[in-house]
């Protein structure tokens, strides 16, 4: 009934038609009146027929119509929209900001609920035509760009379809500045770009274009940058732009190995765990993963860590959740393994007495990586094994002789532990 009838003022072209338009959008905010508006005859085509109007106010008005049906949740409602697509894409190259922003995100909702609306976009050029709007200098077009781009990039068929066609486009080469102008020019369009980055990097094997492009140096001196804002007071939603930044990095680092050695990332990550570990948790365990990763096949950066003096402030990240335990005694692990002068270092803190608690954990993944840690350090330095006796440590390794996946290891250091120094 209502709908309908919004729907026949519309189509009757009275001079109010611009308020008709302003009622319909106002109603299709409503799920249920955007499922009965897209099933009555003729009602998509009225609404094209006045998006692609010469004239600009009702053009606007219909393109606030169709945003609004882009939002349904519904995939009917979107593939009812597939029609209007290929002008969608005409009208980002147009002259007025409004109706480019507009037509941006109504694309963007449109590639989340519908994989019909993708493959029809891919051959109707989006890609291409992105590539020309992020050339724009308007910060609110740019960000529109990338919320397109991002919901592209998180498609199921993202890998296979989508990100060879960005890579061999213009758009890496913009994105990675854009990334790293964020304090400078737009938080939005970096934190959107960013993430942008981080899909392409964690669902394509071969990087080779964006290491080209120089992206591990570029996020490498971002983060430094970021990390350097911090003390005078990190600028609003900053954190947002940390997140996206640090997982590139780690995911870039893990299958590349390539890395800038700068002891300076070091401390910017732990300037950014400083500032950040009280209102976003959810930071540890992005920085935790990075200095794994850093750490992992490194001499440089387990020397740096040591003589940069950050083992205190990662010991203390040791009990800040379970997967952050797991992961600072994978890093220290990493530290370890380059040998005796490295765990001398290590157990010049009060590290076995840190440890020993762990021992007693729950959580058999904890306790596992604490072993090994143990097993490292006593390898390196026999004589450290009669300080962890001292401490009440092989009752805490017995009772683990009995926790299958942990008995082998428990007992294997009870060995090391029983033997008399110097045997």
């Amino acid at each position: 009934g209502q709908v309908l009838e919004l729907l026949r003022a519309v189509q009757r072209g009275s001079e109010d038609r611009k308020q008709s338009l302003g009622r319909l959008r106002w109603a299709l905010q409503n799920e249920e009146t955007q499922q009965k508006f897209v099933r009555l005859d003729g009602s998509i085509r009225t609404l094209t027929g006045l998006f692609t109007s010469s004239l600009a106010q009702l053009q606007l008005e219909a393109a606030r119509c169709l945003h609004e049906l882009s939002h349904s949740s519904v995939p009917t409602v979107a593939e009812a929209c597939l029609p209007v697509t290929s002008y969608l894409l005409t009208y980002l190259s147009g002259h007025s900001l409004e109706l480019t922003e507009l037509c941006l995100y109504t694309l963007g909702n449109l590639v989340v609920e519908s994989e019909a609306v993708r493959k029809q976009l891919l051959p109707q050029g989006i890609i291409p035509v992105l590539a020309s709007c992020i050339q724009s200098p308007h910060e609110a077009v740019l960000e529109g760009v990338g919320y397109v781009l991002s919901q592209l990039l998180q498609a199921k068929e993202a890998p296979t379809e989508i990100i060879p066609l960005v890579l061999d486009s213009v758009l890496p080469q913009h994105m990675l500045p854009l990334v790293c102008s964020g304090l400078k020019a737009g938080m939005g369009a970096a934190v959107e770009f960013a993430w942008c980055l981080h899909y392409i990097i964690c669902r394509h094997e071969d990087n080779t274009v964006l290491l080209a492009l120089g992206a591990v140096p570029a996020l490498t001196s971002l983060l430094l940058d970021l990390a350097s804002q911090i003390p005078q007071g990190a600028p609003e939603g900053l954190e947002l732009l940390v997140c996206p930044v640090v997982r590139c990095l780690s995911n870039l680092l893990a299958q590349t190995g390539c890395q800038g050695q700068d002891g300076r990332l070091l401390i910017a990550l732990f300037l950014i765990l400083q500032c950040f570990l009280q209102q976003h948790p959810f930071l540890l365990q992005e920085c935790l993963w990075l200095l794994n990763n850093l750490t992992a096949d490194d001499p440089f950066f387990c020397s740096a860590l040591l003589s940069l003096d950050l083992l205190p402030a990662l010991l203390q990240l040791l009990t800040c959740s379970q997967m952050a335990t797991v992961l600072v005694l994978t890093v220290l692990c990493n530290v370890a393994e380059k040998g005796a002068l490295q765990c001398q270092q290590l157990l010049q803190q009060p590290l076995l007495a840190q440890l020993l608690p762990l021992l007693t954990l729950p959580d058999p993944e904890a306790v596992g990586q604490c072993l090994e840690l143990l097993h490292l350090l006593f390898l390196h330095c026999p004589q450290a094994t009669a300080d962890f006796t001292r401490q009440g440590g092989h009752q805490a390794l017995e009772q683990h002789q009995s926790t299958p996946e942990l008995q082998e290891r428990a007992q294997a250091l009870l060995d090391m532990v029983r033997q008399p120094p110097g045997a």
